[in-house]
């Protein structure tokens, strides 16, 4: 492993709170599923599954806070913002069980062969991650509220402006597999859309 205080940083298959979500994606199958994609929302009880190639993303931010279910039930979060962010070969499933039919997935692929996705303005809720991680002008244990990179803190989200957080100029996510509660973007532009309804959980992305 290689850590430099104010570079480049490179982490093998680094999970959940010290790894940007490139889970843009995640939030795309829950909007779809659920009907729902704004910068605050009760999230429902499914996760989305998200397989991207490669992520590239510039000016990122990553703090702790909270979602709240329909109903009230609060899920802890790291939520991994990117001012932009490009994904290569994006997967995206949602598993519903669905009464008197069993398990249906829902799946989304965009950004397959020369296509690729683009976000501005992305926010995900993430609860896992595995990648390979590059970082550049990383910062880690800086408060919230400070950051210089990345989008700054989400409206109506139940962080703390002085709470424990991580910056960098860019980072660059490979082979990554992630679950997350919900994203929401200023803009989401999928190229190369496809979008299918399966029966039982065979079409998941991973």
């Amino acid at each position: 492993m290689e850590s430099v205080a104010r570079g480049g940083t490179r982490w093998k298959r680094f999970a959940v709170v010290m790894v940007p979500s490139v889970a843009a994606t995640a939030a795309v199958g829950v909007a779809l599923a659920q009907g729902v994609l704004a910068a605050s929302f009760s999230i429902s009880g499914q996760q989305a599954k998200v397989s991207v190639k490669k992520l590239d993303g510039k000016g990122f931010i990553q703090y702790g806070a909270f979602d709240v279910q329909h109903g009230g039930k609060k899920i802890p979060v790291a939520v991994s913002a990117f001012n932009t962010a490009e994904l290569k070969g994006l997967c995206q499933s949602v598993t519903m069980a669905v009464p008197g039919i069993g398990d249906v997935t829902l799946r989304l692929d965009a950004g397959n062969g020369d296509k690729t996705v683009l976000a501005e303005n992305l926010y995900i809720d993430l609860e896992q991650l595995d990648a390979d991680a590059t970082f550049e002008d990383i910062n880690i244990g800086i408060a919230a509220g400070d950051s210089k990179q990345g989008p700054g803190i989400k409206a109506g989200d139940n962080a703390h402006p002085g709470s424990f957080a991580q910056e960098a100029r860019s980072a660059l996510l490979t082979d990554v597999e992630q679950t997350s509660w919900a994203t929401s973007a200023g803009t989401f532009k999928l190229s190369g859309l496809s979008m299918k309804v399966s029966p039982g959980k065979s079409a998941e992305c991973f």
